[in-house]
């Protein structure tokens, strides 16, 4: 199976990582938190002390169009909260 996890840049991470030392990733739905974990000191080579998961629901969407009213919904996802050890940190700017 493979697992696809991506980094979330936002404020609201940012501040978390300067505030906690812990860094916000964007995993597929099926994943658990052991395959994450291994997956971010695979990639990122540093030690993870902890992880935790939400999974974001879809929201609804609607719009306006000349055929009508078009509705929707977006797919939910899972947001993975990962923890690295005192003293280390990832840089996800270092290859530009």
């Amino acid at each position: 199976m493979e697992i696809s996890i991506t980094p979330i840049i936002t404020e609201a991470a940012t501040k978390l990582t300067e505030k906690r030392n812990c860094y916000t990733f964007r995993v597929s739905p099926s994943a658990n938190k052991c395959q994450i974990k291994s997956l971010v000191e695979q990639l990122y080579g540093v030690k993870v002390a902890n992880v935790n998961t939400a999974v974001m629901r879809g929201k609804n969407k609607s719009r306006w169009t000349k055929s009508g009213l078009l509705k929707g919904k977006t797919s939910r996802w899972k947001k993975a909260y990962v923890t690295v050890a005192d003293g280390q940190s990832i840089e996800f700017f270092s290859n530009i």
